[in-house]
C-alpha cells in the first residue's frame, strides 16, 4: 500500500478570500516549503472556476513555475482537484457550457501529462450531482468524447460522485475506459450514509485517489476522529485491495490551516496503520 501522504492545496495556508477550499492565487508557492517540512509528498492542485486562466495549470508559463517550486521543495503535484467542473458541469444541458468545459478538460489533461500528474479529480457532487438520470447520461456521453486523450496520456479522469455504490460502479462500466477511475472521499461517503464495505465491494479496484476527511452524517466536516467516518475500516479495505494510489489530506481546516492539520496528522499516525 502507498504510504506517502499529500495535502489538498491551500490547507497549510490562510484561507483565500475566506473560502474553505480554493486555489491560493498569488501565494500558492508558499505552501510547498511548509509541506516539505511536514514530510508531505505532494500537493493536490486546485483548478477553480473563478480566475481559471490565471491558475498556473492553464496560465502561460504556469507549468514552469510549478516545476521550479517542485524542484526546490521536493514536493510534487501528482493530482489535480478540478473544482472548475462543479460550477461548469460537463453534464450541463447548456451546450455552450459543455463545449467550454470539455475544452478546459482537454487542456488540463495535456498539461497534466507534462507534469507527471496521475489523477484529475472531477467532483460530481452538490450543484454538479449526477443523481438526476438525464445528467448522468449527459456525463457518460460527454466524457466518452475525451477518454481516448486520457488513455493516450495515461492520465486518470478520477470521478467523485454522490451516487450509491452499485449505480456508481455501473456508470464507470458504461463509460468503459481504464483511465476513468474513482476518487474515494472518506468523509463525504460517511456524510451520505454509505457503507464502505459495500462501496469497496462495488468498485474498490477502481479507486486511484483518496481524500482523507471526516464528516458527521448529513452534516459538514469535523476534525479526524470526531465524525461518522469509519477511517480505520476504510484503510483496512484499502490494504486488502493493495491500494497504491494517492492519499490526500482534505481534512477539516480553520482560517489558518497549519496547526489544525498537524493535530489531525498526529491523530492519523496514532490510529491508522499504513
Amino acid at each position: 500500500m502507498n504510504k506517502k501522504i499529500g495535502i489538498m492545496q491551500g490547507r497549510l495556508l490562510p484561507k483565500y478570500q475566506g473560502r474553505y477550499q480554493a486555489h491560493p492565487l498569488g501565494y500558492w508557492q508558499n505552501e510547498f516549503p511548509i509541506a516539505s517540512k511536514l514530510d508531505l509528498d505532494s500537493i493536490e492542485f486546485i483548478l477553480d472556476y473563478n480566475n481559471a486562466e490565471e491558475n498556473p495549470l492553464l496560465a502561460h508559463g504556469g507549468l514552469e513555475s510549478i516545476q521550479k517550486i517542485e524542484e526546490a521543495s521536493g514536493v510534487k503535484v501528482r493530482s489535480i482537484c478540478a473544482d472548475y467542473f462543479m460550477e461548469a458541469p460537463i453534464h450541463s444541458d447548456n451546450t455552450m457550457i459543455v463545449d467550454k468545459s470539455i475544452s478546459i478538460l482537454v487542456r488540463l489533461i495535456k498539461n497534466a501529462s507534462l507534469m507527471n500528474v496521475k489523477d484529475i479529480v472531477i467532483p460530481c457532487v452538490e450543484q454538479s450531482s449526477l443523481k438526476n438520470e438525464r445528467y448522468k447520461n449527459n456525463f457518460i456521453n460527454n466524457i466518452k468524447k475525451i477518454t481516448s486523450i486520457a488513455e493516450d496520456t495515461n492520465i486518470n479522469i478520477c470521478l467523485e460522485t454522490d451516487l450509491a455504490p452499485k449505480p456508481f460502479a455501473n456508470m464507470i462500466d458504461l463509460i468503459g475506459s481504464k483511465n476513468v477511475t474513482i476518487n474515494y472521499d472518506i468523509g463525504n461517503s460517511a456524510a451520505m450514509g454509505y457503507d464502505p464495505v459495500e462501496e469497496f465491494s462495488a468498485y474498490g479496484d477502481k479507486i486511484s485517489d483518496l481524500h482523507v476527511k471526516d464528516r458527521l452524517f448529513d452534516h459538514g466536516p469535523v476534525p479526524l476522529g470526531k465524525g461518522n467516518a469509519d477511517i480505520l475500516k476504510v484503510f483496512e479495505l484499502l490494504s486488502k485491495n493493495d491500494y497504491q494510489g494517492i492519499i490526500i489530506f482534505q481534512a477539516f481546516r480553520d482560517d489558518e490551516g497549519v496547526e489544525i492539520f498537524k493535530d489531525q496528522l498526529n491523530w492519523f499516525h496514532g490510529n491508522v496503520k499504513l
